[in-house]
């Protein structure tokens, strides 16, 4: 199995982390760029697909 070359120890950052607070109490007092900030981090900490599966 080939290693995906990110490190198990990846934090979510403190800006990223009160957006989502944010968001979670009130949901339409999120901007567009916030939106987008939250969208990377969960895709880019989302486990990869093996290739072939979808």
């Amino acid at each position: 199995m080939a290693k995906s070359g990110k490190s198990r120890n990846e934090q979510t950052s403190k800006d990223v982390a009160s957006i989502a607070a944010k968001g979670l109490k009130n949901p339409g007092s999120l901007t567009n760029a916030e939106i987008r900030k939250l969208a990377g981090t969960a895709l880019t900490q989302a486990p990869d697909n093996p290739k072939g599966k979808r």
